[in-house]
């Protein structure tokens, strides 16, 4: 018997990963998504590759009832991963008020629905935005989180904040493991799944492929003058079905019942690299130059980030294994997939 898993948010990008690794890895994933930051052609894509319909509701993770109403139908289940949020920066400071009503009002009615059926076992979605701007690299866990550089970076540190003083609570029975991811990228093998931004993309690489693609004009680089190797930005790229496969490791940790009520890891590949090396490395990756051009540092962007790994790797026993440039060609190969 498959132990079922609720992934909210489970039709975006990192979500539908988690789906397909969750299921191979023999558990019963259950999603929950209002598709307001994703397609129902996601679904298709997961049942093309796993040969099976995942079961799917279509609500909003702030309804409580609707909360309910699964964990009725689905009975029995385990665990929970929680996806769900609006996750870009810009956006965030223009409707700091919509962030904070779905990203933290979301996981607040989510625990309580939890607490309802006796349930404990929470995955998190964090980030490493927690850390701001740090003082040294790589970070660790133990590295000072920081004030937040947007409304969505300070939505991640209230929801730790939440999950750390509910599982602390007198007669609490949660268990949490919060993962702060790094920078995902990449899509999978098969080409059915893979990073679908609605307009035009916040992230780097989507950028990168749509501008190979011919669908963008050209590639701005923001800023070449930060206190790096080549002056561009540094950012730890992990592979997105490695990270899909952490929450796998997660969630099997707090079924065994190992490990403290909250924990905390890293989830990244432990290297960092420039713009500059992501874009040379999707060109020696796919054979397709790139137009791009440098253009002004934007305001809030942290110079340089990448995690030390050793907690994951000791702890969790997961580490990433795709490179850079297998990452970058399996997001090319998702981008013809759909077409130029």
């Amino acid at each position: 018997m498959r132990a079922k898993i609720l992934v909210t948010g489970g039709a975006g990008y990192i979500g539908s990963h988690a789906v397909v690794e969750l299921y191979n890895a023999g558990y019963q994933p259950i999603i929950a998504d209002d598709f307001s930051n994703s397609q129902e052609s996601v679904l298709d894509g997961i049942q093309s590759i796993l040969g099976v319909a995942i079961p799917s509701y279509r609500i909003d993770c702030g309804d409580a009832d609707a909360l309910r109403d699964i964990f009725n139908r689905e009975k029995d289940v385990q665990g929970v991963i929680h996806f769900a949020a609006f996750k870009a920066v810009g956006e965030s400071v223009q409707k700091p008020l919509a962030y904070y009503h779905n990203n933290v009002g979301s996981l607040v009615t989510l625990l309580q629905v939890m607490a309802e059926f006796g349930l404990s076992n929470l995955v998190f979605s964090s980030s490493c935005t927690v850390y701001g701007i740090p003082d040294q690299l790589p970070v660790t866990e133990q590295t000072p989180r920081k004030d937040a550089n947007s409304p969505y970076g300070n939505t991640k540190k209230i929801c730790e904040d939440i999950l750390t003083d509910t599982a602390a609570a007198p007669g609490s029975t949660l268990r949490t493991i919060l993962l702060r991811y790094f920078n995902p990228i990449g899509a999978h093998e098969s080409a059915k799944i893979g990073e679908l931004p609605l307009g035009v993309p916040n992230n780097l690489v989507p950028f990168i492929t749509q501008t190979a693609a011919g669908i963008r004009e050209k590639l701005t680089i923001f800023g070449d003058t930060y206190d790096t190797p080549d002056g561009t930005n540094i950012r730890d790229y992990v592979h997105v079905v490695d990270l899909a496969k952490a929450h796998v490791v997660a969630v099997q940790r707090l079924l065994d019942g190992v490990g403290d009520n909250v924990e905390v890891f890293n989830v990244g590949t432990g290297r960092g690299n420039s713009v500059l090396e992501v874009v040379k490395t999707f060109e020696e990756a796919t054979g397709v130059e790139l137009n791009y051009s440098i253009g002004p540092a934007r305001a809030g962007d942290v110079p340089a980030i990448y995690a030390d790994v050793t907690k994951a790797t000791t702890e969790l026993g997961f580490q990433t294994t795709a490179t850079l440039a297998e990452a970058l060609a399996s997001a090319w190969k998702w981008q013809l997939s759909m077409g130029k």
